[in-house]
């Protein structure tokens, strides 16, 4: 079996999700575009040169449905010959791009892919494809469907997190965010966005927040509260669900969870061959991933089963990985992910996360790999974790380890 191996990584900076944002004009086809030909530039990628492009996003509908990847593909440039697959796991699928990638190298299928992903949060609406799991009530029913703010509601009931410890994981997470651009430290991947002219349209992300403090956020109502006790009675169902609870504390808002924006990231993966008959150095191998089912209702607890699941896989122990990324969707789920493995809070998103900086949908899994292997290299560490939480209940992760 052969070995896949990260030999490059780019992603987009992260603009608001809105009409003000400054990547609202620029389509996901064009922003995906531009990652494409960031890779093919910095890496001589000329002809036929990766086997395929797999490319996430979890809006398929609009500008963002029709093989999104094939028509990347076209209108970046690559090769005509190289096709496209569009892949949707929901939040994870930037990151099952990329272990898909893995596998198909692993198993002999191509020396060489692009794995990576896109969301336009302002342009296509999150929920705008109408899924079954939440409107068609044959499932929804069945399942104890509730809107994920619920589902982050429910962690912090039944673990019990408070409302301070998730608004001190935000304040944190945005003065990492800040220190690492103060610091320099995702020039590596970051690549600016341009308009047709050349111009440079957004090199920084810009949904953060650095003056984010205990105060502003305590002043913030909880954003899901009416949603569960006023309108359809989401907590009603929940507790249908799990009994033992009395009451869903509601503790998550627009500053303890993620941003909505709009992104791209891409990851070039190859075998050891691959990168020899080019000249390419591999940066990291990547060492395993896994993906796992979990309950659809409080659906946001995937990070710590399918952890479990990874390690058990590759014979490896929590306590081998030196750095972790866990998508903060909402501040529960990474307080969840440290407290069931006792996991030291300073090597968990050490330049802040999707809190502070935004969670384009379709690409974070992406951006996630290539901000932790940014950090590895920094820190001249070995072993790291990426994994997201998934709506309807799964979870994601790979293992990454430095070359």
């Amino acid at each position: 079996m052969s070995e896949a191996y990260i030999y490059d990584a780019v992603r987009s900076p992260r603009g608001k999700g809105r009409k003000d944002g400054s990547l609202h004009e620029v389509t996901s086809l064009r922003l995906s575009a531009q990652m494409l030909d960031a890779l093919a530039d910095r890496n001589g990628l000329e002809g036929h040169a990766v086997e395929d492009v797999i490319w996430g996003n979890a809006t398929q509908v609009k500008e963002q449905g029709g093989c999104l990847a094939r028509t990347a593909v076209l209108a970046s440039k690559l090769d005509e010959r190289i096709p496209g697959l569009s892949i949707n796991r929901f939040c994870a699928s930037g990151l099952e791009a990329v272990n898909l990638a893995a596998n198909q190298i692993k198993g002999g299928a191509g020396e060489g892919y692009i794995a990576g992903g896109v969301e336009c949060m302002s342009r296509v609406a999150m929920g705008s494809d109408g899924a079954a799991i939440a409107v068609d009530p044959s499932v929804a029913m069945k399942s104890y469907f509730v809107p994920q703010g619920i589902s982050a509601d429910i962690i912090a009931t039944e673990y019990g997190f408070t409302r301070d410890q998730a608004d001190a994981l935000a304040v944190e997470s945005q003065r990492r965010a800040k220190a690492a651009w103060d610091a320099d430290r995702f020039s590596k991947t970051v690549v600016p966005v341009r308009d047709q002219n050349g111009l440079t349209i957004l090199d920084q992300d810009e949904y953060m927040r650095p003056e984010t403090d205990m105060q502003s956020l305590g002043a913030l109502n909880a954003s899901f509260k009416e949603m569960g006790e006023v309108m359809p009675g989401f907590d009603t169902i929940a507790m249908m669900k799990y009994p033992h609870l009395e009451a869903i504390n509601h503790i998550h808002h627009a500053g303890n969870s993620s941003g909505i924006v709009d992104g791209s990231a891409a990851i070039l993966i190859g075998s050891k061959e691959f990168g020899e008959a080019r000249g390419l150095k591999p940066r990291a191998r990547i060492r395993a991933n896994a993906k796992i089912g979990t309950d659809p209702t409080i659906m946001l607890t995937g990070p710590v089963p399918v952890t479990e699941k990874i390690m058990a896989d590759s014979g490896m122990k929590v306590s081998d990985i030196d750095l972790f990324e866990v998508n903060e969707a909402f501040a529960a789920v990474v307080l969840r992910f440290m407290q069931a493995f006792d996991v030291d809070p300073a090597i968990v998103n050490p330049n802040g996360g999707a809190i502070a900086m935004g969670h384009p949908l379709g690409a974070t899994g992406a951006i996630i790999i290539g901000t932790l292997l940014d950090e590895l290299e920094r820190q001249d560490k070995e072993l790291g974790l990426a994994t997201l939480c998934v709506a309807s209940g799964m979870g994601a992760a790979t293992i990454i380890e430095r070359v």
